[in-house]
């Protein structure tokens, strides 16, 4: 059987029975057809060997690792047709390791950005001239500040109930993911802005911290994402580069640039494993570095 009618025999069965997309079916037959002309001779002879100089090749072109990985997906799955279409006995790819692929670094803002954009939302409260626009203005400053404060999920954050910051003023009690509560200590600067909030929330009859007339009773994610999205472009900053993730991101890594734990860390953003908060460990590694830099006895020695 030579190859193109191998592969379009694997793509006939990608569309029949699992009905890939069109663009799935053309990205594999690139792939396919790459190896094609890579493999000597043929896909239907080629073994282990052929299969990580294809990957050591595409190393060599530049390829990431991730479409490295996504390459090397189709030709297992077309291995596997093979194999169980009675064609080959045994499957190259099998004993191949996927490219490790680096989880991206999160997005974060340098604390002066961050510093910017709350000053922006808290001088629109005060220069608001009407009760909606003051509203409106007090909740957005409410919600950045507690967003970055406490660190919480987005939708953690909207779904606040409205006795939330009533038990204790210094912690909030957070429900998260699998039912699990938290404590998370309130900073002054949130405490006062979430008091202006709620002095002009009494006027609403509601058990949402932040409520809203939509199906869920509380303020959504995307509604909160549009209006912070606003609020970046007003305070001047790129509206790209700033989401309410990003806020969360920034929160877990000011606190480790400041000395915080990892581990305290952890707790904070609720995570349930520290593999989760590792994200955060390039903030650490500078850190450290910093630190040696500057407090070790023969890097201050290098630099006298």
């Amino acid at each position: 059987m030579n190859d193109s009618f191998l592969i379009e025999s694997f793509l006939e069965m990608m569309s029949a029975e699992r009905g890939a997309a069109a663009n799935t079916l053309e990205a594999y037959q690139r792939d396919l057809n790459e190896f094609s002309e890579f493999s000597n001779p043929s896909l239907m002879s080629a073994g282990p060997i052929d299969v990580r100089g294809w990957i050591t090749d595409m190393e060599r072109r530049g390829y990431s690792p991730s479409s490295q990985a996504r390459k090397l997906s189709a030709l297992r799955q077309l291995y596997r047709f093979t194999f169980s279409e009675g064609l080959r006995e045994d499957d190259p790819t099998g004993s191949i390791d996927n490219p490790r692929t680096q989880r991206p670094l999160p997005k974060i803002m340098s604390e002066s950005d961050v510093d910017r954009l709350l000053l922006t939302a808290e001088e629109e409260v005060d220069e608001a001239k009407k009760d909606t626009a003051r509203f409106k203005a007090a909740r957005m400053h409410a919600l950045l500040e507690l967003l970055y404060a406490t660190g919480l999920r987005v939708s953690e954050l909207v779904s606040l109930p409205e006795s939330a910051t009533r038990r204790d003023t210094r912690f909030l009690i957070v429900t998260g993911k699998g039912n699990k509560e938290r404590l998370v200590p309130l900073g002054d600067k949130a405490k006062q802005a979430v008091s202006v909030y709620d002095t002009l929330l009494k006027t609403h009859e509601t058990q949402w911290l932040f409520p809203s007339s939509g199906e869920s009773g509380h303020l959504t994610r995307q509604h909160f994402a549009r209006e912070l999205k606003s609020l970046v472009v007003r305070a001047g900053l790129n509206a790209a580069k700033v989401s309410p993730h990003v806020l969360r991101h920034a929160f877990a890594s000011h606190l480790l640039q400041n000395g915080a734990d990892l581990r305290a860390v952890q707790q904070l953003l609720g995570h349930a494993d520290i593999s989760t908060t590792q994200i955060y460990t390039h903030v650490l590694e500078e850190r450290l570095r910093g630190l040696v830099e500057t407090a070790h006895p023969l890097a201050r020695a290098r630099h006298s």
